[in-house]
């Protein structure tokens, strides 16, 4: 029997993160990055699992509708980062519309003591600033500067060079 062809993902509903605490991840989110609070769900019992574990599950929305959302377990422990991981590696980036708003957001996020690495340019096709929220999530915020030709070419020649990777990384 021949599987059904993949359907057409139309985007990121959510990304879902562990947080420490629901009330200080809202300030950070809602009254620093500006997501508004749109959805909170309590529950006593995970409902894909059946497990009793209660928590709180909190979402902000972003402009294209997509959101970030965390599970507070109300045991006040953040999620710990990955040990065979580098801290640089597991992070999540989100878009802004210009250069302008990025500086803007640099320096907004640094006026409230927020430590932020960068503007950084990627290889002509973003850039991005990184910080990490208060529950040691690594967040970009970034910004598409290549021109749409630019980008079409780099799309081109992707599959190209994933194919040179994977060949260098299997036989040095």
């Amino acid at each position: 029997m021949n599987p059904s062809p993949a359907r057409p993902v139309q985007g990121l509903h959510h990304f879902a993160w562990r947080c420490r605490d629901a009330e200080e991840t809202r300030r950070f989110y809602e009254d620093l990055l500006g997501l508004p609070l749109v959805h909170v769900i309590k529950s006593e019992t995970v409902p894909s699992t059946g497990e009793h574990c209660p928590y709180v599950h909190i979402f902000f929305r972003m402009r294209d509708g997509s959101c970030i959302a965390f599970f507070d377990l109300g045991d006040g422990i953040a999620a710990q980062p990955s040990p065979n991981t580098p801290a640089w590696v597991n992070h999540i980036a989100l878009r802004l519309d210009s250069r302008e708003d990025l500086h803007a957001m640099k320096a907004r996020l640094q006026a409230h003591h927020v430590e932020v690495v960068g503007i950084t340019d990627h290889d002509g096709f973003i850039e991005s600033i990184y910080f990490f929220d208060p529950n040691g999530l690594r967040l970009e915020l970034t910004v598409e500067i290549a021109a749409p030709e630019v980008v079409a070419g780099f799309a081109q020649d992707a599959r190209g060079q994933l194919d040179r990777w994977t060949t260098e990384k299997v036989n040095p």
